[in-house]
């Protein structure tokens, strides 16, 4: 069969499932099986998948990673410093539309799997006193926490590129930094201008627990970031070590959270089974060799290369949901067909991204979708309009300025 009806089969299978209310991870896995059927039904490559799946360390970092936010959430929630950070920030701000899009982007700077699941509980806080859809919660949660995708000296998808590709990180920056602010500019307009929302005129003292609860949230992810960055740490082991310290300091402050509370509260099983679920598919896709299929496809085609990396760059960021896993597979070819192209290299980021913003296998999306209850297709369309005049706007400027 062709590899791409093959694709568009097993995409027709998921959407059918997840419109009959099926979890995302189940709806994963039976495309994923789909194409095992088709292309192999070897049950040895079954348990290649699966035992590759679970021998892997970046199964258990995302697993962790995701697991240890939940209860670093937890604390900052129950302890009352989420809300007293919200309410400090409501007031220096005076409304919360500024800050629907800026406390997700800020957050965003971390790259920890699953990191949605923090900025998500801030935007449904903000959001209490204007009226708007858990669809558009969900969108702005998403969509402003991926701002930096482009432009972040601590995104994996970016250090692995430039790294392949043979361009220097300061080099990329100028090259695609500006797709950052034009993300901004484009979210702003399609999900936060619509939101009618009164402007607060409130006073700029705070109160001492409002300063005090600030002052633990964002110290708490300022401190994951040094952890992250300056010593090196995994997000998960990072996110860990704070989650654990945080105890002795809220007991200090007066602000205790129950330990069981925290670590049996932040055991949520549907997402770990839809996490589950997504990482399978992936590793199905490659032991059936479809990712490399793809990629050949195109390279035997006589479209234009740009329109090749763009082509595959998308595919492949829909399919594995991550900058890891497009620029691993794409980077290469850049590299080939020109080492250290700049031009080249800007289109498989670009298109990457968007197919990685598209797609069911993002774990961000399942996470910001689980925690408002959200349907996907409502989540995704606003996401789809912003990266339809993204592209575009890109495309266009590309075109004109190609070297």
């Amino acid at each position: 069969m062709n590899i791409f009806v093959l694709l568009a089969l097993a995409l027709a299978i998921i959407l059918l499932m997840l419109r009959r209310k099926i979890s995302i991870g189940l709806c994963m896995l039976a495309g994923g099986f789909f194409i095992w059927l088709v292309r192999s039904a070897r049950i040895d490559d079954l348990a290649t998948a699966l035992t590759t799946m679970l021998t892997m360390p970046r199964t258990y970092d995302i697993i962790f990673a995701l697991y240890f936010v939940m209860c670093l959430e937890i604390e900052l929630r129950v302890s009352g410093a989420l809300h007293d950070m919200v309410e400090a920030l409501k007031r220096k701000f005076s409304g919360v539309k500024v800050l629907l899009a800026v406390m997700p982007a800020f957050l965003g700077l971390l790259p920890s799997p699953g990191g949605a699941r923090f900025s998500a509980p801030i935007v449904e806080e903000l959001s209490r006193s204007i009226s708007i859809s858990q669809e558009t919660k969900a969108a702005i949660n998403f969509w402003f926490r991926h701002l930096f995708e482009f432009s972040s000296p601590i995104i994996p998808g970016m250090i692995l590129a430039c790294s392949i590709a043979g361009i220097a990180f300061g080099d990329m920056l100028r090259h695609l930094s500006w797709l950052t602010v034009l993300a901004f500019a484009v979210g702003w307009l399609v999900l936060i201008r619509p939101i009618r929302a009164e402007v607060d005129i409130t006073s700029d003292r705070l109160s001492a627990r409002e300063e005090h609860g600030m002052w633990l949230a964002i110290g708490s992810v300022a401190s994951i970031f040094i952890l992250v960055i300056a010593f090196g740490l995994s997000a998960s082991m990072g996110t860990a070590a704070i989650v654990l310290a945080l105890i002795g300091v809220l007991r200090l402050v007066g602000r205790s959270v129950g330990v069981k509370e925290i670590f049996i509260g932040a055991l949520d099983k549907k997402m770990f089974v839809d996490i589950g679920g997504i990482l399978y598919f992936i590793q199905l896709l490659d032991v059936t060799n479809v990712l490399t299929e793809i990629v050949a496809a195109f390279q035997s085609s006589p479209l234009p290369v740009p329109v090749i990396i763009a082509c595959v760059s998308f595919i492949i960021g829909v399919l594995t949901g991550m900058s890891q896993g497009h620029v691993a597979i794409v980077m290469p070819i850049v590299a080939a067909m020109g080492m250290g192209n700049l031009d080249l290299a800007g289109v498989a980021m670009a298109f990457g991204v968007a197919g990685q913003m598209l797609t069911p296998t993002h774990f961000c999306l399942i996470v910001t979708m689980n925690y408002f209850e959200s349907s996907l297709f409502g989540t995704l369309k606003p996401i789809f309009l912003c990266e339809v005049i993204i592209l575009t706007v890109f495309s266009v400027v590309t075109f004109l300025t190609w070297g």
